[in-house]
């Protein structure tokens, strides 16, 4: 809607993200997030048709999305057993909390796995839950016993197995941002 200013002239308000004020998404940038959430491979003139806006200011709020760290990338979605990962493994490990320095020494080691897919600290019982990715069970045994039990500071570990995915790669939910649309 076209706003007239103190000189008489008529100017149209901007959706762009350089009138922002802090971090706060709206429901354009919420819209942007949930299109490329659904389809990230997307071109910005069709996410632009999606959404509601032009191409430029499009392309402006997903830069902005990605320089504010809502975005951190884009990649494909590979179906692991196709390319011959059949084992997928949750393995509960605790380490010995004799000292952060300790704690700090294992976390820096499993970020090295390239088999360890994800990796949480967790509450409760263990220190850290990871998931685990391997060829077939005697691959994973190799693993655990050549790799895994020689981490620094493990003191325990338990492994279960996945027997079927339910649900994976999903979406992250986005209601609360702009009120469960």
């Amino acid at each position: 809607m076209p706003i007239r200013t103190k000189s008489g002239k008529t100017s149209v308000p901007t959706t762009d993200t350089a009138d922002r004020a802090g971090d706060t998404l709206d429901r354009y940038d919420v819209a942007i997030l949930r299109e490329l959430q659904a389809d990230a491979r997307l071109s910005n003139a069709e996410l632009a048709t999606r959404i509601g806006l032009s191409a430029a200011p499009t392309w402006r709020r997903v830069k902005w999305l990605e320089t504010q760290g809502y975005i951190t990338g884009y990649r494909a979605e590979i179906d692991r057993r196709k390319i011959g990962l059949g084992v997928l493994a949750f393995v509960r490990v605790d380490a010995e909390r004799h000292n952060a320095e300790a704690t700090q020494a294992l976390e820096a080691a499993i970020r090295e796995l390239p088999e360890v897919v994800a990796c949480h600290y967790i509450s409760g019982t263990g220190t850290f839950e990871l998931q685990v990715m391997a060829t077939d069970l005697d691959a994973f045994a190799r693993w655990a016993t050549q790799t895994l039990f020689k981490l620094p500071h493990v003191k325990d570990v338990q492994t279960s197995f996945s027997l079927g995915e339910v649900k994976a790669g999903a979406a992250l939910p986005l209601g609360h941002l702009d009120g469960g649309s």
